[in-house]
């Protein structure tokens, strides 16, 4: 199924490439973009809220637990191994969060359609 989403997310590359061009296209995949974003912000809180609950537990900051943990100076406690899964994902989120909403905001010249095909491509391209 993914194969065949960036086959017909290149068509449409192609397409628009060539000038074409389509409003209702346009305001569907705003609309999904910002579905989008607004599902990774939502599991992102969710994400900040187990963080916050291990930092009061441990009453040390996000930047203190990475600081030790990565330099070896916490057990093998599943606490710290699970707050850095979720400190990786909150990271991980938050540049889905900034990629998604920069094909909302940058490249004025290209349409919303156009930024989201390229912004697809390009993620794809890196995996």
């Amino acid at each position: 199924m993914p194969s065949q989403i960036i086959t017909q997310l290149k068509i449409l590359e192609t397409l628009y490439q060539q000038g074409q061009s389509n409003p209702t296209l346009e305001n569907t995949l705003t609309k999904i973009i910002q579905q989008e974003l607004l599902t990774l912000k939502q599991q992102q809180a969710e994400l900040q809220t187990d963080i916050q609950q291990l930092e009061q537990r441990h009453q040390m900051s996000s930047s203190e637990l990475y600081q030790q943990f990565h330099q070896g100076q916490l057990s093998d406690d599943l606490d710290f191994i699970e707050w850095n899964a979720y400190h990786e994902m909150h990271n991980t989120l938050q540049q889905h969060i900034n990629l998604l909403e920069s094909s909302l905001t940058h490249r004025p010249h290209l349409t919303h359609s156009q930024k989201f095909i390229k912004l697809i491509l390009q993620n794809w391209r890196h995996h």
